[in-house]
């Protein structure tokens, strides 16, 4: 059974940082792009971030190039999502999900691909 639990959210002040975890289990890690997403209320869900170890590959949104990294430690089957210089319009939900790499690939755009399974969550929220 795939599954993805996200820690680390919180409550921080404009230009703090946070990281995000997303600790997976139940397949074989490598062969999964993963990704983060964030939903803040009454937006659309929004593609933030993806990683796939396999090819060494990293895809960020503009929104959050050049704040954000996305690293990934295949030894712990974790990704983590450095978040630096918040904005208050960081303020979301974030999930990571996971697909079978060649899946997202064959996307024109990592953010559209059917992402099969899902974590639950973790809140962050950005004080101005």
């Amino acid at each position: 059974e795939v599954q993805l639990v996200e820690s680390g959210g919180g409550l921080v002040q404009a230009g703090g940082s946070l990281r995000l975890s997303c600790a997976a289990s139940g397949f074989t890690f490598d062969d999964y792009a993963i990704g983060w997403f964030r939903q803040a209320p009454g937006k659309e869900r929004e593609g933030v971030s993806c990683i796939s170890s396999r090819v060494g590959s990293t895809y960020y949104a503009d929104s959050v190039k050049g704040r954000f990294t996305i690293s990934s430690d295949n030894a712990k089957n974790t990704v983590y999502l450095q978040m630096n210089s918040l904005k208050p319009e960081d303020t979301a939900v974030y999930y990571c999900a996971a697909e079978v790499w060649t899946v997202v690939a064959g996307t024109k755009n990592w953010d559209r691909a059917d992402f099969g399974s899902w974590g639950q969550g973790t809140q962050v929220t950005v004080s101005s």
